[in-house]
């Protein structure tokens, strides 16, 4: 695995999906900073602890409205 010593963000979207962005780099349209910075290592392992269903929000909520698990 390729070391990255830059400083990165975790970034997310408005459907709960995450991922990681460079930190010297302003955010994308429709995704905003989730309040965590550091070596990209440490940004995916972030992700991997807050980001544990992978649908998007949208579909959880259509889901839960029809009476289905969440």
């Amino acid at each position: 695995m390729e070391q990255d010593s830059g400083q990165w963000t975790v970034v997310v979207n408005d459907e709960e999906q995450y991922s990681v962005w460079a930190a010297d780099r302003e955010v994308p349209a429709g995704w905003r900073e989730a309040g965590v910075r550091g070596s990209k290592e440490a940004c995916l392992d972030h992700i991997g602890e807050a980001w544990t269903d992978m649908r998007p929000l949208s579909l959880r909520r259509a889901m839960e409205s029809q009476g289905q698990p969440a």
